[in-house]
């Protein structure tokens, strides 16, 4: 059974390394995207967090503080504002993380495919007297 790589010529070492160069340098900046989100991540759950803080400390002052209580509702409403932002943008993140720990894999893969192939090459030349 013929496959579509038994049609294609393999590639030259050069080429090969340069594929394998190309593979490593996605990994790299896949590797950073994932690093990236990781920390947006980490952000926005202290965001969540100190949030909830808030709309906690503006609920005790409305309780507390009767003659306060219009300003203090409207700070609690807007601590609960932020702290669904908050929570929305964590759920992003982990999209995000999800999403670089992917590309991390798939560059990874490619990568590996790259230097196999970049072997094969340099194991051909070397068959051939070549360097």
């Amino acid at each position: 059974m013929t496959t579509e790589d038994d049609k294609v010529a393999p590639a030259t070492t050069p080429q090969a390394l340069e594929e394998w160069r190309e593979a490593e340098r996605t990994v790299a900046v896949a590797r950073r995207g994932r690093q990236a989100a990781e920390a947006a991540l980490v952000a926005a759950q202290d965001a969540a967090e100190a949030a909830a803080t808030t709309a906690a400390a503006a609920k005790a002052t409305a309780d507390a503080a009767r003659a306060a209580f219009e300003s203090a509702t409207l700070a609690e409403s807007s601590a609960a504002t932020v702290a669904a932002s908050a929570r929305a943008v964590v759920l992003h993140a982990r999209g995000d993380i999800t999403d670089a720990e992917t590309e991390v894999a798939e560059a990874e893969i490619a990568e590996v495919a790259a230097h196999g192939r970049y072997t094969d090459a340099a194991n051909r030349a070397a068959k051939r007297g070549e360097t």
